[in-house]
C-alpha cells in the first residue's frame, strides 16, 4: 500500500502593510565629564528633535535637569572639521577623530528662530559606538562661539 500524496495548501496571501519610517532612537550618553557649568548633571540623552535627524535635544535624565537644543554638526555645518585632541579621541574610545560625531549647541535669543547661533567652539563629541562623550571646549580659537544657524 502506497501513502496517498499529502494535499498542499497554497500559503495565505499576506496583507500589504505600508512602510512607515522608524524614527531615530534616544541616544543615553556616557559623558566623560559633566558639562562646564552643570556640575550636578551627568547623565544625558539626546532625542531627536525633528524627523530627519537635524535638531536634537540633550536632556538631563534628572527631572530638574537643564535640556539643551542641539544640531548635529554635519547637517548645518559640512565643512566643519575641528582638531580633535588625540586625548579626548583615546578617552572616547575611537581611533581617530574622524570616526566622532559632533554636535553643536544652540542658543535662540528672545526665542527669535532667525537668530539662532550654534556653538561651534564648544561641540559635544559622541562615539557613535560606545556613545562615551564629552564637550570639548576648543582653545585654537579658529571656531566662533555664534555662527548662525542657516542652512
Amino acid at each position: 500500500m502506497t501513502p496517498s500524496p499529502v494535499a498542499t495548501r497554497p500559503a495565505p496571501a499576506r496583507p500589504s502593510v505600508a512602510r512607515v519610517p522608524v524614527p531615530p532612537l534616544v541616544q543615553v550618553l556616557d559623558l566623560a565629564e559633566p558639562l562646564p557649568g552643570f556640575p550636578g548633571h551627568r547623565d544625558y540623552v539626546l532625542v531627536p528633535a525633528d524627523g530627519g535627524g537635524h535638531l536634537f535635544w540633550l536632556q538631563s535624565v534628572a527631572p530638574d535637569g537643564p535640556r539643551f537644543l542641539a544640531v548635529s554638526a554635519a547637517s548645518f555645518f559640512p565643512d566643519y572639521a575641528p582638531a580633535l585632541p588625540g586625548a579626548a579621541c583615546t578617552e572616547l574610545g575611537m581611533a581617530a577623530a574622524e570616526d566622532a560625531s559632533l554636535y553643536c549647541l544652540v542658543t535662540v535669543p528672545d526665542g527669535d528662530v532667525t537668530a539662532a547661533t550654534a556653538n561651534l567652539r564648544a561641540p559635544l563629541v559622541v562615539n557613535p559606538d560606545n556613545q562615551r562623550a564629552r564637550q570639548l571646549v576648543l582653545t585654537d580659537g579658529v571656531h566662533p562661539i555664534r555662527r548662525p544657524l542657516r542652512r
